[in-house]
């Protein structure tokens, strides 16, 4: 099934990062020194008794309907565009630069401009060297793609000066960086340091906690999302939530005429729709 296909190349993505992990972060500590943080939001949040009700239930539902349904981020998601076969530090700015490329971006064009620019050589120096003109014409049509050629090359060219060509291995420093936000640096924490820092939460995820109630209180912006989600999600559950959600806002739960009458928790969720469409399985 492609789903599992996607999962096992996620699990050799981190596999990959993972066993340089050790080694490369003694290498990072040698040349600068880093403030690690936790998230405040955690410390603040995490006595918090209020769960939502059955979000076992619909979590494990949710699993189920991802498993029949293969999502745009199962094949073609951030974690998914990066060369395997490229060393450790090459591999991660893959990871850096897609999720930079990914915002008000479908999968599917956004793996298309990583594709162009991998086959261009996809390089701290390559990149450096490229003219703006050069870069915007790879990167097209991605969202705000003349405004992301200019946060590529100056985050580019801090990596180049600061991290040895690297990419920061903390939340604080990753968001730092020239058109990085909180949920880029959670998910370049995880896919590409093999680290849980924070749940990835973009407007798919945003948008499904907030129409089954997995907030206590409707959330306005995604960084509240997450805020509201790591307070009571155990933290083990925090990196397959993302992938899980994304997949489902995709293909089910979309943002208009989701597929509420092929939904799994159509009976309990709080936003269930009657009157939506069928969503064919592939």
């Amino acid at each position: 099934m492609a789903m599992r296909g996607a999962l096992r190349n996620k699990r050799s993505l981190t596999d990959k990062i993972g066993s340089n992990k050790v080694e490369n972060n003694e290498q990072v500590i040698k040349k600068r020194k880093h403030l690690t943080i936790k998230s405040d939001t955690n410390e603040i949040t995490s006595n918090s008794d209020w769960k939502p009700p059955n979000w076992e239930k619909t979590l494990d539902d949710i699993r189920k309907m991802r498993k029949d349904i293969v999502a745009p981020v199962d094949n073609m998601g951030c974690d998914q565009a990066a060369d395997l076969n490229e060393s450790p530090e090459v591999i991660r700015y893959h990871v850096l630069i897609s999720l930079m490329l990914s915002s008000q971006t479908k999968d599917e064009v956004n793996f298309a401009a990583m594709q162009r620019l991998k086959q261009h050589g996809l390089t701290v120096d390559n990149i450096l060297e490229i003219p703006d003109d050069h870069l915007g014409k790879l990167i097209y049509p991605v969202g705000f793609w003349k405004r992301k050629v200019q946060y590529i090359k100056r985050t580019t060219r801090i990596l180049k000066d600061t991290y040895n060509g690297d990419i920061p291995n903390t939340i604080k420093d990753l968001c730092q960086l020239p058109g990085v936000g909180p949920k880029m640096a959670h998910l370049c924490m995880s896919c590409a340091w093999n680290e849980v820092t924070g749940i990835g939460v973009d407007t798919h995820v945003h948008r499904i906690s907030n129409r089954l109630g997995w907030v206590k209180k409707p959330t306005k912006t995604p960084e509240d999302t997450r805020v509201a989600l790591e307070s009571w999600l155990p933290k083990d559950l925090w990196r397959e939530v993302n992938h899980i959600l994304v997949g489902f806002g995709q293909t089910i739960c979309r943002p208009i005429g989701p597929h509420c009458d092929s939904c799994l928790n159509k009976k309990t969720c709080p936003s269930a729709v009657l009157n939506s469409t069928s969503v064919k399985k592939k």
